[in-house]
């Protein structure tokens, strides 16, 4: 299988590692903690993934809805995998709070937007480094 990241994720998104079977992505936006999953598949529906994929990017959202909300002390985290405008199957956990830019609306189609500095960038990186992603890929850590 020859997994290559759609080039809509490749613009909108940081890629920060991997994470078990998954690319691990970070929207631009820095108005929300915004991270997005991507499998090492060709499929482009959780369901059509062989059980033990299943379970281990099941286990890759755990871990990474474990991390949002407790490093982020979110609100609410809405775990999603919509695919209408990109098809390649990812999945989106992101941290919501009661006072962000647009709740209790979807964050989907919001235009507001704040770019990451370097600084809260590599804060991000490093604890991720710390808590979720596999030591062995840490060097596919990129802007």
């Amino acid at each position: 299988m020859s997994f290559k990241l759609h080039p809509q994720l490749q613009t909108d998104c940081y890629d920060l590692g991997v994470l078990g079977d998954c690319t691990l992505l970070l929207n631009k936006n820095a108005l929300l903690p915004w991270f997005i999953l991507v499998p090492h598949t060709t499929e482009n529906e959780l369901y059509k993934l062989e059980s033990h994929q299943q379970s281990n990017v099941q286990n890759s959202i755990n871990k990474l809805a474990q991390f949002v909300e407790s490093h982020f002390i979110t609100d609410k985290l809405n775990i999603a995998t919509i695919g209408n405008i990109v098809p390649q199957l990812h999945i989106h956990v992101i941290g919501r709070f009661k006072n962000d830019f647009c709740w209790p609306q979807p964050v989907w189609g919001q235009s507001e937007f704040t770019p990451y500095n370097d600084n809260k960038l590599d804060l991000i990186k490093q604890a991720l480094l710390e808590i979720i992603i596999t030591p062995d890929h840490s060097d596919h850590l990129s802007r």
